[in-house]
């Protein structure tokens, strides 16, 4: 993987996270973005970085980033472990009950170091 802002939205400070090498490809990592949970996807198929929401508002739940990702249509998605509602890893809408989102982060990689942007 290049260095390079994988996800486009703006970010006004970048929080530095882990090495890239501590990713496991197909699976999420939670971590601590100032007090918001984060859950951090590395897909080793699309050689891409995701970050959302690790929060699952149907579930109730920090769980998203136990969930498992995979594609419905051209969507990259989470499905959760609780319910398997699936939340695009881009956008953070819930495909399958439109009314809940979560937030989608923008995700950097400087060197080998993972970076979440918050604005």
């Amino acid at each position: 993987m290049t260095n390079q802002t994988i996800n486009t939205s703006e970010a006004s400070q970048w929080v530095d996270v882990c090495d890239i090498n501590d990713l496991t490809p197909e699976t999420g990592v939670c971590a601590l973005v100032g007090e918001q949970q984060v859950a951090i996807f590395y897909s080793g198929k699309l050689d891409q970085l995701f970050a959302i929401d690790n929060y699952d508002p149907i579930g109730k739940a920090n769980v998203l980033s136990r969930g498992i990702i995979g594609s419905i249509g051209e969507r990259i998605c989470v499905a959760s472990p609780l319910y398997k509602q699936h939340f695009d890893l881009t956008t953070g809408e819930c495909l399958e009950q439109a009314e809940h989102r979560i937030r989608a982060y923008p995700v950097n990689l400087a060197g080998n170091r993972v970076q979440v942007g918050i604005r």
